[in-house]
């Protein structure tokens, strides 16, 4: 249910106030072209006025959001037209994401809890989890840490990819891992995943991972101020980092050494702050991963590469 297909063309009408007649395919053309006529942003999940559409039906009917398209044709009832209606309203007038609206985000084709205490995930790292790091771990990661874990859903999709690995969730903000528990619960892997407020690694003196991971605030001043009216519904603490938008990656790049195996990996998103990085320190061999999507602004470093340099890092 996530592309337009040829069931889908025709007269392009809505029957969508017709509480008999009204269907799934009627409804979505619906908020497609409510969307479209609105000045909503897209970009917390879906990047189209129909896969925002498809997202809030499917949260209605209970299904996820690629739903086979054998459900188009389905009939819907007068409480589900009137709820994916208010729903679609709201989008429009509060300029609420999705997710929040919902209540759910996901990631790595595993549904997350969310609201406004954490970041809606969003990350290109999944393309990561998803294919196991490879190739660039040479083995199967033992400890894991997700720094800056929001929601925990970069940290919890890991340890469904390593199903021997222990994940450690870690943020400055107890709210957010409040919600980071939720979902673990939900996921029912209290036994391999745990979360730890910190600022950084301060709460982690004397523990290695084979694999840190993180999605830290990183926009830069000006981007913060021009940002759609969507993003300013997410916690300002996730998102904004200084001037250039390195402010928190500088800290990380000077500390994370300390707490790597001696093959450990860092793998960190700076998303349009890559260019002030690259700039602030043009001799680190960051590798910059290539996505099809055309995602990007995610890079590696070995621990070795981390202490080769830790000099201009401090």
């Amino acid at each position: 249910m996530t592309e337009k297909t040829n069931s889908l063309t025709g007269s392009g009408q809505t029957n969508a106030q017709s509480t008999t007649q009204t269907t799934v395919q009627d409804l979505l053309l619906f908020g497609e072209t409510l969307f479209s006529n609105s000045e909503i942003y897209f970009g917390h999940g879906t990047d189209s006025a129909w896969d925002e559409a498809v997202c809030l039906l499917s949260f209605v009917l209970g299904l996820p959001p690629n739903a086979d398209t054998s459900v188009l044709n389905k009939k819907l009832t007068k409480s589900q037209i009137s709820e994916a209606k208010c729903l679609f309203e709201r989008r429009v007038s509060e300029r609420l994401p999705a997710p929040y609206l919902t209540g759910q985000a996901w990631f790595c084709g595993l549904p997350f809890m969310v609201d406004s205490r954490v970041l809606i995930p969003r990350s290109p790292i999944a393309h990561l989890v998803m294919n196991y790091f490879e190739p660039w771990l040479a083995t199967e990661p033992s400890h894991i840490l997700d720094l800056c874990t929001g929601g925990g859903c970069i940290g919890i999709s890991c340890a469904y990819g390593f199903q021997e690995a222990q994940v450690l969730l870690s943020d400055i903000c107890g709210e957010a891992l409040d919600v980071a528990n939720i979902n673990i619960q939900n996921h029912a892997l209290g036994k391999r995943v745990r979360t730890v407020q910190s600022d950084l690694f301060s709460a982690l003196a004397g523990q290695r991972f084979d694999l840190i991971v993180s999605n830290p605030p990183y926009v830069d001043a000006d981007d913060l101020s021009h940002m759609p009216q969507e993003f300013h519904h997410e916690p300002k603490l996730a998102l904004a980092s200084g001037f250039d938008g390195l402010d928190f990656t500088r800290r990380l790049l000077s500390e994370a050494s300390d707490y790597l195996m001696d093959k450990g990996l860092l793998i960190v998103e700076v998303g349009n702050s890559s260019v002030a990085l690259e700039e602030a320190f043009p001799s680190v061999p960051f590798l910059w991963f290539e996505f099809e999507e055309g995602d990007g602004g995610v890079f590696m470093l070995t621990r070795e590469q981390l202490l080769a340099h830790k000099d201009l890092f401090s």
